[in-house]
């Protein structure tokens, strides 16, 4: 293979829908690998590494392991801000017909994991992860998604990621709320401040995206000293974010009509009009045409979807397969309650909601058996809890020990549920023409960014 094929391979590659969840797992693989080779004392030392960013009295002073969970994190939760800002305001979310199922089926499904979990270390010193089995990792569900193909009629993808969208809001709520330090007054004032200025910005219709870059960074600094987790000034900031453009669409043709016309122009070799000049007349049309919010949602998507989030799973993922400490582990009941939570919980809280609320009729999800089989792969799919797991494990625990026991059972029940939900709807036929929909949902509604 040629250097030509082989970027061509790599292009098509990332591409892919599926591309997301297959970084995840080959950076989970990896992690796995070298956390028990020789290599391993090195792995360890990386990540306690200190990374000093900072002038005089302003320093912080993390690993880069930390360095990772809360900084580079904070840009992914920056994403999943601008993904649920745009799902209430465009998408599946934006009106109370679309988004009362989906709704419902995520706090269902995000509820009896935590349940299970309390059932079986309820009074434990295990009790700190309860949310540990709550979460739903939307890069790998999507990926299993594409690789099902026409095997997933178009509604069940919408539905499964109106579903993780709100899921994640479940857990920004979550973390914001129960997985709080003490608070620091003043550095939160500071936050606080700078989401008045975002606001003044948002208000005053400004569009340039680097004034909120900016103001961003600084409450994010904020809100790491504060106590509150600094991944939440990400969603703060995500929801600042202008979600309209600022041309009407009259203007918007007007300006495009002028772009073509200098097009027509640099064709004649006698005019003045280059090519160059039409353009970037085209693209600075291209630029006006999206809202702030579009625009960096797209500037984001490739970085957390390649390289953050599996950097995030190759930094935590890295279990030392110890026959003492894997014996351990599933002799713990902090083990069960996450493997249990995430598969049993998640396929009950979702098919079950679904299932209640489609019968009392506030549903028009079709009552027929084919339809019933798709919720359930989808509801089994929404136990793979992996990224976000990982995430609210790390803020759970301080102990190596109870860290990898959570680990183990992050990766038994996201793996167990990700192979018997695909297992499910693979089983279906492939899907086309009408029987794409189980709702009244066109194709084109359908947003794989996510």
């Amino acid at each position: 293979m040629n250097v030509s094929n082989l970027s061509s391979s790599i292009k098509n590659f990332f591409k892919k829908d599926s591309a997301a969840g297959m970084m995840l797992l080959f950076a989970t693989v990896a992690a796995l690998i070298v956390a028990n080779s020789p290599l391993s004392e090195l792995y360890h030392l990386l990540m306690e590494q200190k990374i000093t960013l900072g002038v005089s009295s302003l320093v912080i002073d993390h690993s880069f392991h930390e360095w990772i969970n809360d900084g580079l994190m904070a840009v992914f939760f920056l994403l999943v801000g601008l993904e649920i800002k745009r799902e209430l305001k465009y998408g599946e979310l934006s009106s109370f017909q679309s988004a009362f199922l989906p709704v419902i089926a995520a706090f269902s499904g995000a509820t009896f994991p935590a349940l299970i979990f309390w059932g079986l270390n309820g009074g434990s010193i295990f009790m700190d992860g309860w949310a540990i089995p709550m979460a739903t990792d939307i890069a790998f569900v999507i990926g299993v998604m594409a690789v099902l193909g026409s095997r997933a009629p178009i509604w069940a993808k919408v539905f499964v990621t109106t579903i993780a969208v709100v899921d994640d809001l479940i857990a920004v709520l979550v973390i914001a709320i129960f997985y709080t330090e003490q608070i620091s007054m003043a550095a939160l004032g500071i936050a606080a401040i700078c989401l008045a200025v975002l606001l003044v910005l948002n208000f005053s219709k400004v569009r340039t995206l680097m004034p909120y870059l900016m103001v961003g960074f600084i409450m994010w600094w904020a809100v790491l000293e504060s106590g509150v987790h600094s991944t939440i000034a990400g969603v703060m900031l995500g929801f600042a974010i202008p979600a309209s453009r600022g041309w009407s669409v009259e203007r918007l043709k007007e300006y495009a009509q002028e772009g073509f016309e200098l097009f027509k122009q640099a064709a004649d070799e006698n005019l003045p009009v280059t090519r160059d000049q039409a353009l970037h007349h085209m693209d600075a049309t291209l630029h006006h045409a999206e809202s702030p919010l579009h625009r960096l949602e797209h500037k984001l998507h490739n970085s957390v979807y390649f390289v953050i989030m599996p950097l995030f799973a190759f930094a935590n993922a890295g279990i030392v397969f110890n026959p003492s400490v894997i014996g351990e582990a599933f002799a713990s009941t902090l083990t069960w309650g996450i493997t249990l939570g995430l598969f049993f919980g998640k396929q009950i809280g979702i098919f079950g909601a679904t299932w209640l609320m489609t019968k009392l009729g506030f549903s028009d999800l079709a009552d027929n058996k084919e339809t019933w089989k798709v919720v359930y792969g989808l509801a089994l799919l929404g136990g793979i809890g992996f990224t976000m797991s990982l995430f609210i494990a790390n803020l759970s625990f301080n102990s190596a020990e109870l860290l990898d026991f959570s680990k183990v059972g992050i990766l038994i029940g996201s793996i167990i549920s990700g192979i018997v939900g695909y297992y499910v709807l693979s089983r279906r036929p492939e899907y086309g023409g009408e029987s794409q929909q189980a709702f009244d949902v066109p194709e084109q509604e359908v947003d794989h960014s996510t």
